[in-house]
């Protein structure tokens, strides 16, 4: 599924606001070890993000390459801004940045994912944020995850994924080092658990 089929009014698939937690024999090493954040799931396809990808690129490197301040004001960014989360989302459109976030900020082109969660992939969040007017819980990742129609249903009856409801803190937690076998624990499932059943035909 592509990020421009994701509509405020569309219907809530059964995936939606779901984990996707990778299983260790998974092929594509874009999602070894990868948790995976839902947020469109039709027969159209899904789209999500990687929730646990580290990625180098800083908040003021976002603004400065948006021309939204020069290498000057950029020295004179605020804590909480040159603090703000970047992540790497997925492997599609990796040079667009999209902003999963608390539904306390809203814009005429922010879609709500969840009951609690929104994403916002307009400049104007970017510009909200570097200004102090950034919702309570966010963060930025660059590139998504998709696929295509029944792509994501096939992989899942292969065994290729755990799913499960997400949790707020799990999202938007800075500690990406070990959210894998956090979100693991949400289904009370350990990952030497897994490498057991994965050596099982």
């Amino acid at each position: 599924m592509a990020f421009s089929t994701l509509k405020k009014d569309r219907e809530r698939g059964f995936l939606d606001g779901q984990l996707l937690i990778a299983m260790p024999g998974m092929a594509d090493g874009n999602f070894s070890r990868a948790v995976v954040y839902i947020c469109a799931h039709s027969p159209a396809g899904a789209m999500g993000f990687i929730i646990n990808r580290k990625q180098p690129v800083t908040f003021a490197d976002v603004l400065l390459h948006l021309g939204l301040i020069d290498k000057t004001d950029a020295i004179m960014l605020p804590q909480h801004a040159r603090d703000f989360p970047i992540q790497s989302g997925g492997p599609v459109e990796t040079g667009r940045g999209f902003v999963l976030h608390s539904d306390d900020y809203t814009s005429d082109s922010s879609i709500p994912v969840s009951d609690d969660i929104s994403l916002t992939a307009t400049v104007d969040i970017v510009r909200a944020i570097s200004e102090g007017r950034s919702p309570r819980r966010a963060t930025m990742l660059l590139g998504y995850a998709g696929w295509g129609p029944g792509q994501l249903e096939f992989e899942l009856a292969n065994n290729g994924w755990l799913n499960c409801p997400a949790t707020e803190d799990l999202i938007f937690d800075r500690a990406l080092d070990n959210k894998y076998d956090r979100a693991l624990a949400l289904m009370g499932v350990s990952p030497a658990m897994l490498s057991m059943e994965a050596g099982h035909a």
